[in-house]
């Protein structure tokens, strides 16, 4: 039955009303829905099954980029502000949304070399390392590389505004650093930063939130590289050694980044407890 307002009707013997707000904001409208579900276009022509798969969990990557940087971003700051708990409370929920991100690969991993190879030549040059946001996460975490900015020219001018900002910015590990600092600690050398990490780890009662935010970072950092290895893995599984749709080696270049450590320091700290 409807009303002026809005749609009304009974399920399992409840009233149920609809857009008894004049209908100014629904959910469709609030999460943008006809945009964003318009924004999977195809290339291939005809169309390949599996492209659709294959750009909705990239774009579902990207949004989830966005929401890393987002909490990262905030966890940095409070960390400058002092706030600890806020900190460490942001980074685990980074943890999980890096969690998800891994698993994803499961459902990309449906898709067969063969069905990937329907629509795979369209996507030249357009590849996945230049995610702009990913690289954000980069610099943000710690592994600042300027050289990005300068190797791709198909950047647009926002987006390399906003890694000049990433790598003038301080980074996960600076405002570490001052945390350590406002405990009292000395951190102008890497050896001074090993004497404060050691300390921290030998008295978890005094330092407790300062060692809850340190093994936070290095979960952060231990979830980004078991993505990465997960990541290269489903590459090589899919394209085997050819190379990268943008020009890169390929599953070769994705090896070259496995070592890769955000926060060196709190790995090297395990070989002394």
């Amino acid at each position: 039955m409807s009303t002026g307002d809005g749609v009304a009707g009974r399920w399992g013997g409840v009233d149920i009303h609809f857009g008894e707000e004049g209908g100014r904001l629904t959910y469709g409208s609030y999460l943008r829905l006809e945009q964003l579900l318009d924004q999977q276009r195809l290339e291939s022509d005809p169309p390949a099954h599996d492209e659709l798969l294959f750009i909705t969990i990239h774009q579902v990557y990207e949004l989830w980029f966005k929401q890393v940087l987002h909490e990262l971003t905030a966890s940095r700051d409070a960390m400058l502000s002092g706030e600890l708990w806020l900190a460490e409370h942001l980074l685990r929920r980074v943890h999980t949304i890096e969690r998800t991100l891994t698993q994803q690969i499961d459902i990309l991993e449906t898709m067969t070399p063969q069905d990937f190879g329907e629509f795979r030549h369209r996507l030249s040059p357009a590849s996945g390392f230049q995610s702009v946001q990913y690289r954000e996460i980069e610099f943000l975490s710690g592994a600042k590389d300027p050289s990005f900015v300068k190797r791709f020219r198909g950047l647009s001018d926002a987006e390399k505004d906003r890694l000049g900002q990433r790598l003038a910015d301080p980074t996960l590990w600076d405002a570490f650093l001052a945390v350590l600092e406002k405990a009292g600690f000395a951190t102008d050398s890497e050896d001074a930063v090993r004497d404060a990490l050691r300390k921290v780890a030998g008295d978890r009662a005094h330092y407790a939130a300062v060692w809850e935010l340190a093994e936070a970072l290095l979960q952060h950092d231990e979830l980004a590289a078991a993505w990465r290895a997960r990541h290269v893995v489903m590459v090589e599984r899919m394209i085997g050694t050819k190379p990268g749709t943008g020009g890169s080696s390929g599953a070769g270049y994705l090896r070259s980044r496995l070592d890769l450590r955000y926060y060196p320091l709190l790995w090297d700290l395990r070989s002394s407890l």
